[in-house]
């Protein structure tokens, strides 16, 4: 455009920036053609796959044969969801059946874009501890919110919020968790997803127990905020006012309606009335402490958690018993843990393997505690999203082509293409090991690594890397067999999710399968046998272990695997069609360290003959491996 053509904007003709009125404008917001871009959730939503189901009171019953009234355990047969998947394919998948059903949300989303997500875990059955890394799923995700800074970060909140209005009820409420990284850019938002009218709070939660650092120049931050709104202005959104015991007791005057108003009230000599008060009605400032490292009561050591206290409350004021609470950061699970505690349904996701781990062992817990108080509970599965997130992602990036699959798998390996490879199960070559790549829906078999090592030995090969995405169970104790028979070493590397991520460049690891191995303990009681497993050998596949680390854990594992072990079940009636059933389990907490490698769930099955149980370990970075063992009674 050239001066004699340049737009010339003033009174006559106002330049568009001159009118704008006041909004929060971000890079994507608005499409080429300066539309609104809307969030697609139609073709986001996919079946949820139920893969566990935990009634761990009632399963302990079972297994010993002792009595279980399911009239008094259960508040109801509403079975509460914990999801394993990014949050906006879980939300869009749920909307279907919770669209406008949830009463209260609660959400801490990541707001720290320098944060350090290396965390302090323990191993083995002493104090002893390692560093874990953030998995590369979650960096990747992380690193996508902060792609283009703020930019992604509100882009990608603003689909969130969007989906979760959608799911809230007309009396419904959403809380959320913010400092003062994002918190004006989170209220703007929330302003015009949620609007101006329907905002109630902004709550500054007051963490008084804080250590000042004295090396900073400036006040030290003690204090959060969690902006509260409602769904809709028409309807009446549920609240009880919160009441806190004072430190000690205040004098008070007596107030009265008279005539319409309130006044001062008098005794019969026309003095005026105090009162003693005790407690007082709860503002919008909350001084509740911080959790300390040393409370192994309630500090599970998990980053960003909450204190029980803070979420406590939020529950208590903006639900009601059978009301549906949701939490889609859920991290430690603290806002589920409290809703079952409080009598709450509740759905929480996280896209965090070890985040659905810690929730999980938290909530086995809550169980229990419950039952064993005589107080009743609900039960709970725990879903993916399975292979649905893979064709998803099929699909949407690679356009349906299985060949365009596996060239991305190739290429993250770092492997090389074969144009004229010697047989169709042969895919490529890393330095001088063959690599073949199972398909996108495919559960890689004993008869398919049998086939591919014989392909790899016609070839004169003498070693092959065998990608998948899922494998069959026991297929590690399987391929000792076939390596034998074929003199072809084989390696099974689990295909990364996130390969799936868009815009990825580095490199994700392709960890080996973990080996695990365990036998049936049969045992003659006095009425039937009873059946235990006894695990015999476990080797952790070292994801997340910082590389510094890594020599030494890998000497650590080979000799001492059961220290990596933080939590294991049995499913003693499995079955391929059913999720896993936790009939036992035993896990290690932080103020009990120790671990049962043999169960006791004194199990019983009702006929002779021949059985399957499954035993699933995760070890202490979240990852889980299963396999079956065969039984015969």
């Amino acid at each position: 455009m050239n001066d004699k053509t340049k737009m010339i904007y003033g009174p006559s003709n106002p330049h568009p920036l001159s009118q704008m009125r006041a909004e929060l404008v971000w890079e994507g917001k608005y499409d080429e053609f300066g539309n609104r871009r809307e969030v697609n959730i139609a073709r986001r939503a996919l079946p949820l796959q139920r893969i566990e189901t935990i009634d761990e009171p009632r399963s302990r019953a079972e297994a010993t044969g002792d009595l279980f009234d399911i009239g008094t355990a259960y508040r109801d047969d509403f079975r509460n969801r914990l999801i394993w998947g990014d949050n906006r394919l879980v939300m869009a998948s749920l909307l279907e059946n919770f669209r406008g059903a949830i009463d209260l949300i609660y959400i801490d989303p990541p707001f720290d874009v320098g944060a350090d997500f290396t965390m302090t875990i323990p191993i083995g059955d002493e104090d002893e501890t390692i560093e874990k890394d953030q998995s590369v799923l979650e960096m990747v995700a992380y690193r996508d919110i902060w792609g283009r800074h703020t930019d992604s970060y509100l882009s990608i909140l603003s689909e969130q919020l969007t989906m979760m209005r959608d799911m809230l009820s007309e009396r419904g409420s959403i809380f959320v968790h913010c400092d003062w990284h994002m918190d004006n850019f989170i209220r703007c938002l929330m302003d015009e997803i949620f609007g101006k009218e329907n905002f109630k709070n902004q709550i500054n939660w007051y963490y008084y127990n804080k250590m000042p650092d004295l090396r900073k120049p400036f006040f030290t931050r003690s204090t959060d905020k969690i902006l509260f709104y409602t769904k809709s202005k028409d309807g009446t959104p549920i609240f009880s006012v919160q009441k806190e015991q004072r430190e000690k007791p205040e004098k008070q005057l007596v107030r009265k309606k008279v005539g319409g108003r309130m006044v001062n009230a008098r005794d019969e000599a026309g003095n005026v009335m105090y009162r003693l008060a005790t407690d007082r009605i709860i503002d919008d400032v909350w001084r509740i402490p911080m959790l300390q490292p040393a409370d192994k009561t309630q500090n599970l050591g998990y980053a960003t958690q909450k204190p029980e206290a803070l979420i406590e409350r939020i529950i208590r004021a903006c639900s009601d018993e059978n009301s549906i609470v949701a939490d889609f950061f859920c991290g430690s699970g603290t806002t589920l843990a409290v809703a079952e505690k409080l009598g709450r349904r509740w759905i929480g996701s996280d896209l965090g393997r070890f985040a659905i781990h810690t929730s999980r062992k938290r909530l086995i817990g809550g169980q229990r505690a419950l039952h064993d108080a005589e107080q009743p509970y609900r039960s709970f599965d725990v879903y993916n999203l399975g292979r649905y997130e893979r064709q998803w992602w099929q699909k949407e990036a690679l356009k349906g082509a299985e060949d365009e699959h596996r060239a991305v798998v190739l290429r993250f390996f770092r492997a090389e293409s074969l144009p004229n490879a010697p047989s169709p199960l042969i895919h490529a070559r890393k330095a001088t090991a063959f690599v073949h790549v199972d398909g996108i829906d495919s559960i890689f078999s004993r008869e398919e690594a049998k086939e591919v090592a014989r392909a790899v030995k016609a070839a004169g090969g003498k070693q092959v890397h065998c990608l998948a995405w899922d494998f069959e169970m026991d297929l590690r104790q399987a391929i000792a067999g076939i390596e034998t028979e074929l003199d072809v070493k084989i390696r099974l590397h689990r295909i990364p999710r996130e390969i799936m991520e868009k815009n990825r460049t580095e490199v994700p690891p392709f960890f080996e399968v973990a080996l695990l191995e365990a036998e049936p303990v049969i045992r003659k009681g006095p009425k039937a046998k009873t059946v235990e497993i006894k695990l015999k050998n476990f080797l952790p596949s070292l994801t997340e272990v910082p590389s510094k680390e890594l020599e030494a854990l890998q000497e650590r594992a080979v000799e001492s695997g059961f220290d990596f072990i933080d939590f294991w079940a049995i499913d003693f009636d499995w079955a391929p069609d059913r999720p896993f059933n936790h009939h036992w389990q035993d896990y290690r907490t932080r103020k009990d360290r120790s671990l049962k490698t043999v169960s006791d769930a004194e199990f019983s099955y009702d006929k002779p003959g021949k059985h399957t149980a499954c035993v699933k370990v995760v070890d202490v970075f979240g990852c889980d491996t299963s396999i079956t063992v065969e039984i015969e009674v």
